[in-house]
């Protein structure tokens, strides 16, 4: 099972917290010895540019050679 989850600093360390659903799938108990892979999730660009206006036909040859 997977999951994505934020981590926090503790001291000089960073921690992850594991979601209640794996714990209970993988039958969990605290002091447990387990494995992990970490894999950095990129964030996406998605309303980065929000309340910037529209481009027009105009903005796409700005700055080009024109006659």
């Amino acid at each position: 099972m997977q999951a994505i989850t934020r981590t926090r600093a503790i001291g000089g360390s960073l921690v992850v917290t594991i979601p209640k659903e794996i714990v209970r799938e993988e039958s969990l108990q605290e002091n447990e010895v387990v494995e992990i892979q970490v894999k950095k999730i990129k964030k996406s660009g998605f309303g980065i540019l929000k309340g910037m206006r529209p481009f027009t036909q105009k903005d796409k040859f700005k700055g080009q050679l024109e006659e």
